[in-house]
């Protein structure tokens, strides 16, 4: 069917090399979800064929009733056979359930017998969302002076196309509008209250933000600037003494330190008790030069410790009591 119906528009338009059109495309705005109508003004003539497109592919393809055959319309997609319907004797498209891809350039071309060209319509279709609710945030304070200044500034969660911003002031001496999604304001204290409200709006609706009130946006961010004052200041008092403790600590491992390098510990000998093995300790020269051995004036010494003798009923020794040495001088 797709093949049969692009050859069909291949033979009129070769048939019909230059259609006429009625002029600048014509702008069509639609709701996401909803419907728009394309209309249609036909010339008092009789109409053979017409054909829709968008975008240059083939929508709808329509053959009118006439004395030899009966009225027959091609829809190019399935999808399409639920949305697209045309008004009663005039052709006119009404087009339903629209998406963000409906949108586009659309063109009608109408082939006739009584004409020498064809006649063709164009379309442009825009489809948009419907705006919700803005919502407005504040940049820095500054408080001079009494003089509250800050900017506040307009934004929509989910963005949207051809989105305009402009801002309302209620309450002063002459009702003031700004256009732009940010608003600089200027707020003495003990001045009227003055009321601002952000207006957002698409080719299709509008909506607004909850206002906002100068004096109560300004005592408000006040508040907040004092409390966080205070905040930091029991944060500070409530640290002071964690830091002296890690601080003194910290000193007193920095004297551990230097006096564990200043001091020097001092190994006791030890004799080992009567029947182990004896240890001697060395002496170490402190003159590296070894002196010459004379056998004449070098004396030896032996030194023997008598190993324990333990008796069944001897009693023991007492650690007061002397122990007996002997010495032997050998030549």
């Amino acid at each position: 069917m797709l093949a049969y119906l692009a050859c069909f528009i291949l033979v009129l338009l070769c048939q019909h090399p230059g259609p006429a059109t009625s002029g600048a495309p014509k702008e069509l705005v639609g709701n996401l979800g909803g419907s728009v109508t394309f209309p249609l003004k036909l010339p008092g003539i009789q109409i053979d064929t017409s054909v829709w497109t968008l975008n240059t592919t083939p929508l709808v393809t329509i053959e009118p009733k006439m004395p030899d055959r009966q009225a027959n319309v091609i829809v190019t997609h399935s999808r399409n056979k639920e949305r697209v319907k045309f008004l009663q004797g005039n052709y006119s498209l009404k087009l339903s359930k629209l998406s963000k891809n409906d949108s586009g350039d659309y063109r009608m071309v109408i082939y006739s017998s009584s004409l020498k060209d064809s006649f063709s319509q164009e379309y442009r279709l825009r489809v948009y969302e419907r705006l919700s609710k803005p919502k407005v945030t504040m940049g820095l304070q500054n408080n001079k002076n009494g003089t509250c200044l800050t900017n506040l500034t307009c934004f929509m969660d989910q963005g949207g196309e051809d989105v305009t911003y402009s801002w309302e002031s209620l309450g002063q001496a002459a009702n003031e509008s700004h256009n732009g999604s940010i608003l600089p304001i200027s707020w003495r204290l003990g001045e009227r209250d003055t009321i601002f409200i952000c207006v957002v709006r698409n080719p299709i609706s509008s909506n607004s933000s909850n206002p906002i009130f100068a004096r109560k946006l300004c005592e408000e961010s006040s508040m907040i600037l004092a409390s966080l004052g205070v905040l930091l200041l029991i944060t500070a008092f409530a640290l002071m003494p964690v830091l002296l403790i890690m601080q003194r600590e910290k000193r007193k491992e920095s004297i551990e330190e230097r006096k564990g390098m200043d001091t020097h510990q001092e190994i006791p000998n030890h004799y080992p008790p009567s029947g182990e093995t004896p240890v001697y300790d060395t002496i170490t020269c402190v003159d590296k030069t070894i002196p010459e051995e004379n056998p004449e004036k070098t004396l030896y010494f032996s030194v023997q410790i008598p190993q324990k003798m333990e008796e069944p009923h001897s009693t023991p020794i007492s650690p007061d009591t002397p122990t007996l040495f002997t010495y032997e001088i050998v030549n």
